[in-house]
Order: structure tokens, then sequence, then C-alpha cells
């Protein structure tokens, strides 16, 4: 049997099968007439009506009694079930004009995952448990064009201070230096604070430009603007993937504060004196809806 409804089949509208309901309940006509808050032959001949359309009999009636036949009772739990999930579109509906019921699809840079992200989402959670929360990482670059695709509702995306997409609206979450990530047997790695003149010939890990272009150029720009030539040892997309990169040995990495949380074996951090660039945090939407305005009252204050 196909799953949709064909054109040649009958269609019974909801306020039969609440007449149906309540007759099956009471066995009664003129008990269920009056819990309709109607008379007794029109719900006599609704009844009736209800039997012809399906094609079978649904009471047995004597000028006693009225029974359920086995059609009858095979069709009241589904019936209740109908009726109770028509008064359950009622309340979704008004869940969801206030954000309260629905999908949220949005997107996230791991650092975001770190700390800003497990938190929020825990206490939208426990307030909104009717909102399917749809979580998907992924760069910047993965990020934009899938919003203006309509795919995703929002997305955590990290860039250099102002350089947020201008055309995307925009809530600032954090803001934070970028620190050095470097191997722990390295030997600059004794000093708790280095200087930029430390570490200009030492080979970089690094995001290729695409992912965060903005902040890509903020790092090189302070190479440059000290008339030095910064040598990229590897290419890699994920923070994760860059300081393990490090952690094997192949150079250091300039990261965001935050990614100090990954506390991956054989590397440490180090703050650098100098005009080290800082980077920012900001979650980003084409258009608004009742359920990510519901989302943003949950957003912790940079």
């Amino acid at each position: 049997m196909s799953d949709s409804l064909s054109a040649t089949e009958p269609w019974v509208e909801l306020r039969v099968w609440r007449q149906f309901a309540t007759l099956a309940e009471e066995l009664h006509f003129g008990r269920a007439a009056q819990r309709l808050h109607m008379t007794q032959p029109p719900l006599t001949q609704a009844i009736a009506q209800l039997e012809k359309t399906l094609g079978v009999r649904l009471f047995d009636r004597t000028k006693r009694s009225v029974q359920l036949t086995a059609a009858g009772h095979t069709l009241m739990p589904l019936a209740r079930d109908l009726l109770l999930r028509a008064r359950d579109l009622a309340v979704l509906a008004r869940a969801a004009g206030v954000g309260e019921a629905g999908r949220l699809r949005l997107a996230f840079v791991s650092t975001a995952g770190y700390s800003l992200l497990p938190k929020w989402t825990m206490a939208f959670r426990k307030v909104c448990p009717g909102v399917k929360l749809e979580l998907l990482e992924g760069t910047g670059d993965v990020q934009l064009p899938m919003l203006e695709r309509g795919e995703l509702d929002a997305g955590f995306v990290l860039h250099a201070p102002g350089f947020a997409p201008p055309y995307l609206q925009r809530l600032l979450l954090a803001s934070e230096p970028l620190v050095l990530a470097m191997p722990e047997q390295h030997a600059l790695a004794r000093s708790q604070q280095l200087a930029l003149e430390d570490i200009w010939a030492e080979p970089l890990v690094t995001f290729p430009r695409r992912i965060v272009p903005s902040l890509y150029d903020a790092i090189f720009g302070m190479y440059h603007a000290a008339e030095q030539l910064p040598t990229v040892a590897q290419e890699a997309i994920q923070m994760q993937t860059i300081v393990n990169l490090v952690s094997a040995g192949l150079g250091v990495a300039w990261v965001p504060a935050s990614v100090q949380q990954f506390q991956r074996p054989g590397v440490v951090y180090r703050a650098v004196k100098g005009a080290v660039p800082s980077c920012e945090t900001s979650l980003v939407w084409l258009q608004s809806s009742p359920v990510l305005e519901r989302f943003l009252q949950f957003a912790p204050h940079p």
C-alpha cells in the first residue's frame, strides 16, 4: 500500500472523528450529543454518514444499547491518537512561534567547540527541549556558502577584529589574543613569555588562507611589518590537527588562546610580547527566525 493518500480514498473531517470517538466512549447517543454540544439527530446522521463513507459498520444499535463493532474497536485507539495529535498541533504552533519548537541548524569552527558552544547549547536545551539542534563542524569557507544557500540557520566563525562578513547579521561572542603553540622540547619552551624577535625564524604550521583570510593576513602582515619572511612548514585545516603537527615537531603555530584547552601531550602554549594580532569569534546569520532569536537569548557575554 502506498504511503500517499489517493484521491479516491475517503476523506473524513476531524470533527467527524471527534463525534465517533465521543460516541465510542459514551455508547449512548444522548450523552455523546450533550458532550459535543449538539442535538442527537445530527449526531446520528453524522455517524451513519461516516459508516457509509468508510463502507463498514462501526456501531451495533438496538433500542436499548449501542455497542462498538470489531471495526469500531479497531478504529477507536487510532481516532483517539489522531485527536490528541491534532490538539498538540496548536500547542506546537504556539511553541514554534516563540522559538521553543522546531529545528536550528548551527555550524561551528573547532575553537568555538572548546568553550562557547557546549555551555550555550546545554543551557538552551534545558529550556527548549522541543527544538532539534543540528550541529555541523565546519570552517568559515564551508559555512558561508551554506548560509547563503539556506542550508544553515547560523554559524560560529573566526575572524580578525572588524572582519566579520559585512552582509550577515552578527553577534560578537569572544575576543582573544593569539598565543604560540610549540613543541614541549623546543628550546624556547623554557621561557614563559617570548618576544617576537625570538620566533621570526621558526617554521610555521598554519591554516590555508581560504579558511580564515582576515586572520591569515593579520598573522602574515605581522611578519611583513617586521620585514620578516615566514617559513610555512605545513598547512592544516583543523586546529586540533595543527596542534598535533606541532607536537610532532614540524614547527610552531599561532592559535587562539582558547585552544590552550586542547591539552595535547608534547605541546606547550606561550604568550608573545609585541604587536601580536588578536582574533574574534562571532555568530553570524543571514535571516532570523523565532528559534534563532530564542537561541540568542542564551548567548554568553563577551
